[in-house]
């Protein structure tokens, strides 16, 4: 799909992290453990699209725990999204509600909670499991925003994009670009900067103007550019949440114009995030410990989006016949065969 693209501008280097090969085996080992995955047919996706490969592509520096609790955090964000994009529950908005609202129950506090029940969904067991990892090494502030972000993920994923789906509403490019870095999760991973990289900061950068600046910059990059590469994925499953195919909704252009204008946004917005970042470290030159691993994360981020998707077969456009079948790689436990049940119940005929 590469070569059938316009380039995307990307100043940063590319990197990978040694311990890949050891993550891609806990990470095995940790979606057997959970639930989350446990077909075969699952399983070969999975392991195709190689997320240990991910996830040391955008935290080079990493030790071998973090990045292995990093791959962990993206790889239920992965198969949560899979869940609400590619399966029916991502167009019936009330069917996951319930289970949302014990995801809110799990994360937030100081202490892990009670272990949930052995029948619980595999996205809840496996949320407290990644929950009851992470708060050790966070403060109060992170645990707040982390939590504000997670829930707001999961709303904006059941509550919109669902709706929209049900609804046949196409939204706006302001409306979509401001909701995509919630439904990308993207904030959610760049909060997780801060637990790899072990810096913490104060309450004080999260609300400077520049840091604002540069953080939704880069949020921004991912995010388009991951539309970019899973357009023709997303366009053969019917998806309209989409910044490609929402340019040529309405600006109506055609396919190869698109994706040059979003690409040419992309690179309009690394631009943004190197003139934030300049102005950030010159603005605080005695918080450089703490803000330059942060921005490098940031970096690393847009750099590692960027090679992975071009390299994994999950948005490969020459075997998108993977997608028509959903039933086929989506884990019926991953939100539990009774919250499908119970929208079918309610007459839910999304």
């Amino acid at each position: 799909m590469e070569s059938e693209l316009p380039d995307i501008y990307c100043p940063f280097p590319q990197r990978s992290n040694p311990h890949v090969e050891h993550t891609r085996e806990h990470l095995g080992a940790w979606t057997r453990r959970t639930g989350l995955i446990h077909r075969e047919s699952a399983r070969g996706r999975f392991e195709q699209a190689d997320f240990g490969a991910f996830v040391g592509m955008v935290h080079p520096t990493a030790s071998s725990e973090h990045l292995d609790l990093v791959a962990d955090w993206f790889v239920w964000l992965f198969l949560v999204d899979d869940q609400l994009d590619d399966g029916h529950l991502g167009r019936s908005p009330d069917r996951v509600r319930g289970v949302v609202e014990r995801m809110r129950s799990v994360v937030g506090s100081a202490a892990p909670g009670p272990r949930p029940e052995a029948d619980a969904p595999a996205a809840l067991v496996a949320l407290a499991d990644l929950w009851e990892r992470t708060i050790p090494r966070a403060s109060p502030h992170w645990r707040t925003r982390f939590t504000w972000h997670l829930m707001t993920y999961l709303t904006t994923a059941t509550s919109w994009e669902a709706g929209n789906r049900a609804e046949g509403v196409v939204p706006s490019e302001a409306t979509y670009i401001a909701k995509r870095r919630h439904t990308g999760a993207i904030h959610v991973c760049m909060d997780l900067i801060e637990i790899v990289t072990g810096v913490e900061a104060p309450e004080s950068v999260h609300n400077d103007a520049r840091f604002i600046t540069a953080l939704e910059a880069s949020c921004n990059v991912v995010c388009w550019a991951n539309d970019v590469y899973s357009y023709e994925k997303e366009q053969v499953l019917g998806e309209i949440h989409n910044l490609v195919h929402l340019v040529r909704h309405h600006r109506g252009y055609g396919k190869r114009e698109a994706l040059e204008h979003v690409c040419a946004e992309i690179a309009g917005e690394t631009k943004r995030f190197l003139a934030a970042e300049a102005e950030l470290l010159d603005r605080y030159p005695e918080l450089a410990g703490l803000l330059v691993p942060y921005l490098d994360g940031m970096r690393s981020w847009m750099r590692g989006n960027l090679d992975w998707s071009r390299q994994t077969p999950r948005y490969n456009p020459a075997d998108v016949s993977q997608y028509m079948e959903p039933g086929a790689y989506l884990e019926e436990s991953v939100f539990g065969a009774a919250a499908d049940h119970a929208g079918l119940r309610a007459g839910d005929s999304g």
